[in-house]
């Protein structure tokens, strides 16, 4: 939802991340593997990574962009967003939702509904609404076959308005549980909608050329200010942004 270019951690046991620059590969904080890098498009790589002291089941994604580290979040076995940290606050789910993201309920009945509240440490609070629907089709994407989803959501303040909207599509990996952003459109709470396509390019595991790199590959000249994926939902893939739980 907001990036700064400059990234500070702001919770404990998180590590603070020199820039870009300085460190072309990035190393996860202690207790903690990275499994899994994306490069993707709209100018992002993402290392996806693990940490012993949490839940099982929980993941961590860290988003680059060219000028370095701008958003971590971490989402559980469900695939339920939790936390999220950018530049400037810690947001995170707030207990008890009204109807929890279950990627359990979406590969076994091929729709899954949501409904959250979700707060920051600068005193917002919002409410989060929206579904996950399973298509049918497939894609291989660098060999990597995945299931794609239709998605719809609306993000609004306590009072009912209108934070801002997505729609499109998405994948998820069954086997790493997890959703990855693909094409749709967003609108940032001014009622007109805009094209986003974050989808990935390439899967880079443990030992390969580009595993846990920093510099993003794809769109990078092309990224303007309204298609950042900064901008995409902060609780997801969609992005997150989206992309996203």
């Amino acid at each position: 939802m907001r990036k700064t270019l400059a990234f500070c951690l702001l919770s404990a046991g998180l590590l603070i991340q020199a820039p870009a620059a300085q460190a072309r590969v990035w190393t996860a904080p202690e207790g903690c593997e990275i499994f899994l890098t994306v490069q993707a498009k709209l100018c992002r790589v993402s290392n996806h990574y693990r940490c012993s002291a949490d839940p099982k089941g929980d993941q961590w994604r860290a988003d680059f962009d060219q000028e370095g580290l701008f958003f971590q979040s971490r989402i559980n076995a469900e695939t339920e967003w939790v936390e999220s940290f950018d530049g400037v606050s810690r947001t995170q789910l707030e207990p008890n939702p009204a109807d929890p993201a279950r990627f359990s309920e979406l590969v076994g009945s091929g729709l899954d509904s949501f409904e959250f509240q979700q707060s920051d440490d600068m005193g917002g609070r919002s409410l989060v609404s929206g579904y996950d629907r399973l298509t049918g089709k497939v894609a291989v994407i660098d060999g990597v076959t995945l299931d794609e989803t239709e998605f719809d959501f609306t993000e609004t303040d306590m009072a009912g308005n209108i934070l801002r909207r997505g729609r499109g599509f998405e994948y998820i990996s069954r086997e790493w549980r997890m959703f990855f952003s693909g094409p749709g459109e967003a609108d940032f709470g001014d009622g007109q909608w805009r094209p986003l396509d974050g989808s990935p390019v390439d899967f880079i595991f443990p030992g390969e050329k580009g595993f846990a790199a920093t510099q993003p590959m794809f769109d990078c000249d092309a990224l303007t200010a309204e298609a950042s994926p900064a901008q995409a939902p902060i609780w997801r893939a969609k992005y997150t942004p989206g992309d996203a739980p």
